[in-house]
């Protein structure tokens, strides 16, 4: 079996703490390695190696840093396929999927190409008589990301990606489920040119993120996870004096209008509700046709189309619409929330509780599930479910169906399928909630726009990517200066007296 690493100063370091996590293939539900978890001592030591190695790399001019993000994107590029593959192995997407992933961490790392832009202050000449004022963007020094399992090569590429190009050190902590590929993305960044200790990938558990909250050379954290690990992650961090950003839970609402094409809504929602089995923030978890009849032509066409999905592992290729939940605990709660819902009333239509995979019977495989005449105050329609489980929640009206995406505790993304043009302009200037599609199922923004969601689904005033990972990975220095006007006689400057 195979023993993972940290990455600590440029190289592989096995754990000393003594402790370790299974990862498992969810495909078979066998361990296929040991991850170390990291002692308090350990991420400290990692830290204070960070922050020596800071100091050159902040003095560094962003051309040259950028140089650094350039060669990453060919390397990535390059490793693309076997990045994938390992990625696939241990969280259990499909390869599609899997590229995918890698893919839009790819395409900030491609943003930050732009630092030297994207750092640059402001001037203001003559703010007074004889005085000039101009502001820098200067690194914080140290930050921190805590990333999530099932994203485990976009998100870390989020955080690392624009922090080492703002100047600072960057120490990940990724989820101890899927390891594998954020150490791989750690050689990537070495072979890029990046001096080493100025990326540190430190394995662990709580005990590795209370460290770093606690340790006091790391100026900012951000995380992304459930809404509850957010909370506490931004409110001790915040307390400690950090600058945080955290992410959290979804459930994401899309809206089908009478007049939608109901074709392409049911596709939109088979693809956004059941890719990734559903393990992704983004997911539409929520369909919410406007009328009777919208709802029971989306039914109709929705239906079948649920019937049809491919389950199975990733080397099946193209011949898997999605594959299994990362672990035996995902499983067991979305099948709990499942029995919720038929124990609180909500219809069935669709039921994988029993699906089996022949050859696969011990992997993490969970059917697809449809719900029709859910309400909001069913568990299922309240939390998180993060699995292949799509809910159908019927409004009367527009207003009605609005009220519901507004009202709801979270508030990441949501989408609303139309022709209408007035009703998706107001739905976008209304609507409480962080990225809006208009007939897009899942509106993740690009590199050069920012990702985030508001109410319980986001904690802190920047977001990521795009311009705000710049802001929040730096701070401004404002500089007011007055030079005294003249040529004083008599001085060095008086090139009479130098004759």
């Amino acid at each position: 079996m195979q023993e993972l690493t940290h990455w600590i100063n440029g190289r592989h370091v096995k754990g000393s703490s003594g402790r370790f996590g299974d990862v498992y293939n969810p495909a078979t539900g066998e361990v296929q390695a040991r991850v170390p978890l990291a002692s308090t001592a350990e991420l400290n030591a990692a830290v204070a190696a960070a922050a020596e190695a800071q100091v050159k790399w902040g003095a560094t001019n962003p051309q040259r840093r950028a140089r650094v993000m350039m060669e990453a994107v060919r390397l990535i590029n390059r490793d693309m396929d076997k990045l994938a593959e390992k990625l696939s192995s241990e969280h259990g997407k499909t390869f599609a999927d899997a590229k995918g992933d890698v893919q839009r961490g790819l395409e900030v790392v491609e943003f930050c190409i732009g630092a030297p832009h994207l750092l640059k202050g402001e001037f203001t000449d003559s703010a007074g008589p004889g005085i000039d004022m101009y502001s820098l963007r200067q690194p914080l020094g140290v930050a921190a990301g805590i990333t999530p399992f099932n994203f485990p090569a976009m998100i870390p590429l989020w955080k690392m990606g624009p922090a080492l190009a703002c100047g600072n050190a960057f120490i990940l902590k990724p989820s101890e489920r899927d390891p594998s590929v954020p150490l791989m993305l750690a050689e990537i960044f070495q072979e890029a040119g990046l001096p080493d200790g100025l990326l540190q990938v430190v394995n662990g558990d709580k005990e590795a993120v209370d460290a770093i909250l606690d340790n006091p050379v790391i100026a900012a954290v951000g995380f992304v996870g459930s809404t509850p690990i957010a909370q506490y992650i931004y409110a001790r961090g915040c307390e400690n004096g950090k600058r945080v950003q955290c992410f959290g839970g979804a459930k994401n609402h899309m809206i089908i209008m009478p007049d939608a094409d109901m074709d392409q809504a049911a596709d939109a929602l088979v693809g956004a509700g059941y890719g990734a089995a559903g393990e992704r923030c983004m997911a539409v978890s929520v369909a919410v046709p406007v009328g009777e009849g919208t709802a029971e032509a989306l039914r109709e066409r929705l239906v079948p189309r649920i019937e049809k999905l491919k389950v199975g592992p990733w080397t099946a290729g193209d011949d898997v619409d999605y594959g299994p939940v990362v672990t035996q605990a995902a499983k067991d709660n979305i099948l709990r929330l499942v029995q919720t819902g038929i124990d609180q009333g909500a219809d069935l239509v669709v039921d994988g509780r029993d699906f089996t995979l022949q050859g696969y019977e011990g992997g993490f495989f969970v059917g697809p599930h449809f719900f029709d005449h859910v309400t909001p105050e069913m568990d299922i329609y309240r939390h998180e479910i993060f699995g292949p489980v799509l809910s159908m929640v019927r409004a009367a009206s527009y207003e009605e169906a609005l009220g519901l995406a507004m009202d709801h505790e979270y508030g990441n993304g949501t989408a609303i399928f139309t022709r209408d043009g007035d009703a998706a302009r107001d739905f976008a200037n209304r609507i409480n909630i962080g990225m809006v599609g208009i007939n897009v199922p899942i509106p993740v923004p690009l590199a050069y726009h920012t990702f985030g969601g508001w109410k319980k689904s986001g904690f802190g005033d920047l977001n990521q990517h795009g311009p705000d990972a710049f802001r929040f990975y730096t701070r401004t220095k404002t500089v007011t200066t007055r030079w005294p006007s003249g040529i004083k006689e008599g001085s060095a400057f008086n090139f009479k007296a130098m004759d």
